[in-house]
């Protein structure tokens, strides 16, 4: 799944940019993805899409503030890992991540349904989240985002 994600990443502008779902799929497949994986990506992406418009909804209602604390319940601890944790936490201090996009991040994290998350798949993710929402990242959170797990850390 996280291949394709990365692969959507350097192929398409934007989200709006993807065909729909079907002709996607197909894409990938000819692509020489697996389907299993490529049903894994689609059902995420849709996913993201229904968290971005609840998490959206939330902010809109003055529910999030700016300065908002995120305690991370058991659950999340297991499905994320500390090191995901640490790298949303990374994310947040930096600038790169809101609110909103961290409980974005976090709900579909949490939603790839294996855990805890290696710090390449929550880096995969938290790209996808920004991309999705067309944020604008600093070019160095940029590169920690592309940098692989052997690469020192830029921070």
């Amino acid at each position: 799944m996280y291949d394709i994600l990365v692969y959507l990443f350097e192929n398409y502008q934007a989200p709006q940019a993807c065909p729909r779902a079907e002709i996607l799929a197909s894409k990938l497949a000819a692509e020489g993805f697996e389907h299993e994986d490529i049903d894994d990506a689609l059902r995420w992406l849709q996913g993201l899409a229904i968290t971005t418009e609840h998490c959206q909804l939330l902010s809109a209602e003055g529910r999030q503030s700016a300065q908002a604390r995120r305690i991370y319940t058991h659950e999340e601890y297991r499905d994320l890992g500390t090191e995901a944790i640490g790298f949303i936490a990374f994310l947040e201090h930096s600038g790169a991540l809101p609110p909103s996009l961290r409980e974005i991040l976090v709900e579909c994290a949490c939603s790839a349904n294996h855990g805890p998350l290696s710090l390449s798949e929550i880096k995969v993710l938290a790209l996808m989240v920004l991309w999705s929402q067309q944020a604008e990242v600093e070019h160095l959170i940029f590169e920690e985002l592309l940098a692989h797990e052997e690469d020192p850390p830029l921070h």
